[in-house]
């Protein structure tokens, strides 16, 4: 972990949300205040309905609607129009979902070196990187296998590899382990943490499990739509 003086990866200051329901307003968040710094690996803790994914995507800049400052890597991002949120998930974040989310029809490899490309990687360059972070998350033997041919805890590796493909400054992780069994569950998160952390990247990880939280930098606690 990286030492105070240093600017904050994501800085999140009087972030809301909140939704209308016929007459009746819903507040989902209420006012959260949080940073993360560089090398850091943040746990978010609640029970479902607490608001994790709701922070997430306004992180994660995938929807508007939020009140709010969000800086990431320095740069406010949540007024950004739609094609500069882009180049900064691009640039910057990297997604891990409960739902691995991959594109059937690639195999594990084609799957990872996507976002490569987009990011302006040479097909070698992103054929490379791909495998090497497959191999590390021992799946050197599965990376030409379909999404289809692969089991629940291969599929959420190569997930965890495609987000760490571009080597994002943060990473962003809603119950990344949430849809396998506990051996599984411990051993790929075990491996999504020694990788994010390996690669100097932060991470903002939501989760429910309190004993995987115990494995991170710092844990904070989201209920009723406030950090405790």
């Amino acid at each position: 972990m990286s030492d105070a003086s240093e600017a904050p990866v994501l800085a999140i200051t009087g972030l809301t949300r909140s939704f209308t329901q016929g007459d009746e307003t819903i507040e989902v968040l209420r006012g959260i205040d949080l940073s993360v710094m560089p090398g850091e690996i943040v746990g978010l803790l609640g029970p479902s309905g607490s608001g994790k994914s709701t922070l997430l995507q306004a992180v994660g800049l995938l929807e508007g609607g939020f009140g709010g400052s969000i800086q990431i890597a320095g740069v406010e991002a949540a007024r950004l129009d739609s094609h500069k949120r882009t180049l900064i998930r691009r640039d910057y974040l990297g997604f891990v979902y409960q739902f691995h989310h991959l594109l059937p029809d690639f195999n594990a490899t084609e799957n990872v070196v996507l976002p490569l490309l987009i990011h302006g990687a040479t097909r070698a360059q992103a054929e490379a990187r791909a495998r090497e972070l497959l191999s590390a998350l021992g799946l050197e033997h599965r990376l030409t296998h379909r999404p289809s041919q692969l089991s629940g805890g291969e599929q959420q590796r190569v997930a965890v590899a495609r987000a760490l493909a571009n080597q994002p400054a943060l990473v962003l992780a809603d119950e990344p382990t949430g849809n396998l069994d506990e051996a599984t569950a411990d051993k790929v998160f075990d491996e999504l943490l020694r990788l994010v952390r390996d690669q100097g990247s932060s991470a903002l990880i939501a989760t429910h499990n309190e004993r995987l939280a115990t494995k991170m930098d710092r844990v904070v606690r989201l209920h009723e739509g406030r950090l405790m």
